[in-house]
């Protein structure tokens, strides 16, 4: 049952979660949820070989430490398990010049979805060939300059771009690529918000009401577009191929459909992203390796029913390549014990950040976990609620966690698995100022993304 305050309200909330076990030892890290190279040493996180502490006492906090070997290795995995595929590291999960830099590096192409993404791509020297431009409402501006910079494909998402990126072919003469968004009619499990291939949302065209082939029609038909295939993106957060199966099924359709009505072989097909991680112990996620087997199975299944080739196929992950890899470090203000009617009570621990550098808690009522980062604790875990600076009750970064008792103002608490879309979603709400983003590899640390400052923050306000 739901409060109408919110789900920090509702019946059984001061509880935890069924899933959530007191930690038999409350300063273990679990392994799952952290990048590859996050050790305690004595109580202190150590990441890439540096201790935490002494890192952000270099940059203050909250700050985001992020673990290139870890995200180098994540994109490898991806790489060799879909070999043959074309594998496209989705930026709005997070996007920076050097993260670039090393998507191209590990042999990855580059998913982008706005005119700054598209910019960060280009400073990073990214061979324009490996980018794929998404949105649902690219300007005429927009696609004219990808154009123009020869990207390898564009995702078109509507009729107005279908005549867009027409125009563009002829006014121009150059080839431009194009893929067909399109919703397969799935209800992928996860979050409303997040669930991207049911027919009532923004995305795409619709299969079932024939949008779809329209617009496949459409783009054979103008001069100069070369049409490459077919997009579907069933959601994010998914831990099972059961909807994948459903929407390739109806994708390859799609494809036949095409190939026997319009004699046209599209020779390409991406499958999208959306692969999960694990945010906390209730999380299991499936490897590459095991989604590389399922996913080609499943498209080379249906292809032999059909009678069609296989076509070339691609994939996006995003989070599940710099999910994991970041972690998110806070220094704590203030310890509060609230007791309620009844005798229940609750821990809240208040941290120097919060929604305007992790707004899905909020949004998605997603799950964090959390450990004390600076030492080691002898006291019991107590059942507490981790919280942010803003003047928002819904304002939490870890809904419920099991912090050692003895945590007091000054300790530093960091929540793994924060790669993905918090500082990409981040804000200056309250005036905050969005924290820096720190690589690690080897005990060597740099800023890739400073601080912001106040100059920058009033840098627009002209008064």
């Amino acid at each position: 049952m739901t409060h109408e305050a919110g789900w920090a309200h509702a019946p059984g909330a001061l509880n935890g979660p069924s899933w959530l076990r007191a930690p038999g030892d409350v300063n273990a890290l679990v392994p799952q949820l952290w990048s590859a190279t996050a050790e305690k040493r004595d109580g202190e996180l150590h990441i890439g070989g540096l201790a935490v502490p002494a890192l952000v006492a270099d940059v203050n906090t909250p700050a985001y430490v992020l673990d290139e070997d870890d995200f180098r290795g994540r994109a490898r995995a991806f790489r060799d398990a879909f070999a043959g595929y074309d594998v496209y590291y989705a930026g709005k999960a997070f996007l920076s010049v050097a993260v670039a830099k090393w998507v191209a590096e590990e042999g990855l192409s580059l998913d982008v979805c706005s005119d700054g993404e598209l910019t960060v791509a280009e400073r990073a020297g990214v061979d324009p060939a490996r980018i794929g431009y998404h949105g649902n409402n690219k300007s005429l501006t927009a696609l004219r300059r990808a154009v123009a910079m020869g990207v390898g494909r564009i995702v078109v998402d509507s009729f107005h771009e279908v005549e867009r990126v027409a125009g563009i072919a002829a006014e121009t003469g150059l080839p431009v690529r194009v893929m067909v968004r399109v919703t397969a009619g799935v209800e992928a499990h996860t979050h409303e918000y997040i669930a991207t291939a049911h027919e009532d949302q923004k995305f795409g065209f619709s299969i079932s009401s024939g949008d779809a082939f329209e617009a496949v029609r459409r783009l054979h038909e103008a001069p100069g577009v070369e049409l490459l295939g077919l997009h579907s993106h069933i959601g994010s957060q998914i831990f099972d191929s059961a909807g994948f199966e459903v929407a390739a099924r109806r994708v390859l359709a799609l494809h036949a459909r095409v190939r026997d009505e319009l004699g046209v072989v599209m020779p390409e097909m991406d499958l999208g992203g959306g692969f999960g991680i694990a945010y906390t112990t209730q999380d299991d996620p499936a490897d590459p390796v095991t989604l590389a087997k399922e996913l080609t199975g499943i498209v080379e299944h249906e292809c032999r029913a059909l009678g069609l080739e296989v076509p070339r196929l691609s994939i996006e992950p995003g989070r599940a390549i710099v999910g994991p890899s970041m972690c998110t470090v806070y220094t704590v203000g203030t310890v509060k014990k609230v007791t309620l009617d009844g005798g229940a009570s609750r821990t809240y621990v208040s941290v120097d950040g919060g929604m305007s550098d992790n707004i899905r808690t909020a949004l998605y009522d997603a799950d964090y976990s959390a450990t004390l980062a600076n030492r080691s604790s002898d006291a019991p875990p107590v059942l507490s609620r981790v919280v942010g600076i803003h003047c928002e009750a819904g304002d939490v970064v870890v809904k419920d966690e099991f912090i050692p008792a003895d945590i007091r103002p000054g300790d530093l608490l960091a929540v793994p698995a924060t790669g993905a879309y918090c500082r990409s979603m981040a804000s200056n709400y309250n005036h905050a100022l969005r924290p820096p983003v720190v690589a690690v590899k080897d005990g060597q640390a740099r800023v890739i993304v400073r601080r912001e400052t106040v100059e920058d923050l009033l840098a627009t306000d002209i008064g």
